[in-house]
């Protein structure tokens, strides 16, 4: 098995703004695993809010290249051990667990979905991503959409703007990215019409002394993000939210996700796959769990202009699921 990687710019189509900040392009790094012919393909993305360093990455990609290399073909579980006992970044054991994913599939000549059993007849639509801004503005872009749902980012909470997006009566919904504070959310857990947001998603900075105070089981649907990247933790969320966002980055891959969506729904959560402002290597890779989702958030290739790879594709929300081996990714 050959291992190589590099690091792509990916310009944005327009100003990207959350809580953290603005942002006109995202670096990826961009894993390639090759065997036989085959080639598989994995993702991670630096976010400064994460301290993702890239060049660290590369670092440690050179210091366990060569035992990556030796590593015989096995089932992807199998090399997920081996991934874990190096003890890397989340982020970077994401990166490689899908492409190894990709190559097994391609190697297999069997899709991830076949050799998962996965039933893809029901999909989730996709939300596209509306960042900070007057709500105007964030009105107007919902309204020319010709998408159907929509998360809206927002930098604090405003009581004038909350009603604005509710009069609107479309599925969207609302990300403060930790930017609310505790009084915000007893606030909005008692607004009438809050649970006519499809959810309310990371409210506050990451904690239990932050997020003690929400409540499940109120009309409001909370939906954990940095709260909830450790399954070990899932049973403390159960009084507090309702929902979970799983982003593969975050938990390290499409294998450890897989046990994370089990866990999770045996708990009683409703799933949302999400994603990184990333290109269709990251999407294709996230596509492949919505059939087990309830919710997914998948537009990041659809907000950048340089896509490099064709794969599972978000068509106005809708997700059409690429047909080929592994996670159907090739590089353009």
């Amino acid at each position: 098995m050959k291992l190589t990687w590099q690091i792509v710019q990916f310009q944005l189509k327009e100003t990207f703004a959350i809580a953290y900040g603005n942002y006109s392009f995202r670096e990826a790094l961009i894993v390639t695993l090759e065997s036989h012919g085959c080639k598989g393909y994995g993702e991670c993305t630096a976010i400064d809010y994460y301290h993702i360093d890239l060049a660290s990455f590369t670092t440690q990609l050179d210091k366990w290249k060569n035992s990556i290399e030796s590593k015989s073909i096995k089932h992807p579980k199998d090399f997920y051990i081996f991934l874990e006992a190096l003890q890397l970044p989340s982020f970077l054991r994401s990166a490689l667990d899908c492409a190894y994913w990709d190559l097994f599939g391609k190697l297999e000549q069997c899709s991830f979905l076949a050799l998962n059993a996965i039933d893809y007849e029901m999909l989730p639509e996709s939300s596209i991503t509306i960042s900070v801004d007057e709500v105007a503005k964030q009105i107007k872009k919902i309204e020319q959409s010709s998408w159907n749902h929509f998360k809206v980012k927002c930098n604090r909470l405003n009581k004038d703007e909350i009603a604005q997006l509710l009069a609107l009566n479309k599925p969207i919904a609302l990300d403060s990215n930790g930017s609310f504070i505790q009084s915000d959310c007893l606030w909005l857990e008692t607004y009438a019409g809050i649970e006519n947001f499809t959810y309310l998603e990371q409210p506050m900075k990451p904690g239990v002394e932050q997020y003690a105070v929400l409540h499940a089981d109120g009309k409001a649907n909370w939906m954990a993000d940095e709260d909830s990247q450790d399954a070990a933790k899932l049973k403390d969320l159960v009084p507090h939210y309702n929902s979970i966002n799983i982003k593969l980055v975050k938990c390290g891959g499409l294998t450890p996700a897989l046990q994370m969506i089990a866990e999770a729904r045996a708990l009683g959560f409703q799933l949302m796959i999400g994603c990184m402002t990333e290109s269709s290597i990251g999407i294709s890779a996230g596509a492949v769990l919505a059939p087990l989702c309830d919710y997914a958030d998948l537009d990041g290739a659809n907000l950048i202009a340089n896509d490099i790879a064709i794969g599972s594709t978000i068509v106005d929300g809708v997700i059409q699921l690429s047909d080929g081996n592994g996670l159907g990714i090739k590089i353009n």
